[in-house]
């Protein structure tokens, strides 16, 4: 599954499928110092005469400045901490566990994130593709969207795959961000 993002600013995105339909949309507004990633889900109501489509939140992100971020899935709340364990040295490495019992695992890279399967096999699941810019027109390249690509195998669990990607991405960014004005001072 090929899901076209709206824009490279995870928390206020909306994913598209390959045939133009919003199926996520992410919301940050910011109020009084906080902010809060509500993703919400497109559902469609076709078994009612009225034929009215909808998004419901599947989740939330509560941002924190200090302290361990914290996800409400499914009535829970969760610290980021405990639910997205931090591994690696450089704690680029973030896993949790599935619904479906397995271990997968988020690894943040300089430009890109990619979820994978957390044991021996390494096997990549998701995977996450920047726009290019229009300026590689010259090099006969055509500019394209920000995606994300999730294979089959992790689509029943979808929901917590964009959750999980909101997040991770947005830490990615910020440390890119950080490592960008680090070498500007220098």
């Amino acid at each position: 599954m090929l899901l076209t993002l709206s824009s490279e600013n995870v928390r206020n995105t909306t994913f598209t499928s390959d045939t133009g339909q919003p199926l996520y949309v992410c919301s940050t507004p910011f109020f009084f110092g906080r902010w809060t990633t509500k993703i919400r889900k497109y559902v469609s109501d076709d078994f009612q005469l009225e034929m009215k489509d909808r998004f419901e939140v599947v989740g939330k992100i509560g941002w924190s400045v200090f302290g361990s971020a914290v996800f409400r899935i499914g009535g829970k709340d969760l610290k980021s901490d405990s639910f997205l364990r931090r591994h690696g040295i450089t704690g680029r490495k973030r896993t949790f566990k599935g619904p479906d019992g397995r271990r997968y695992r988020w690894d943040m890279h300089r430009r890109v994130v990619v979820l994978s399967l957390d044991d021996p096999t390494r096997r990549v699941v998701a995977r996450y593709r920047r726009a290019t810019s229009g300026s590689f027109n010259i090099l006969g390249m055509e500019s394209t969207k920000a995606c994300l690509e999730v294979s089959r195998e992790v689509e029943h669990m979808l929901d917590l795959v964009i959750l999980t990607f909101t997040y991770v991405e947005k830490l990615r960014m910020d440390r890119e961000w950080w490592e960008k004005r680090g070498r500007r001072r220098r």
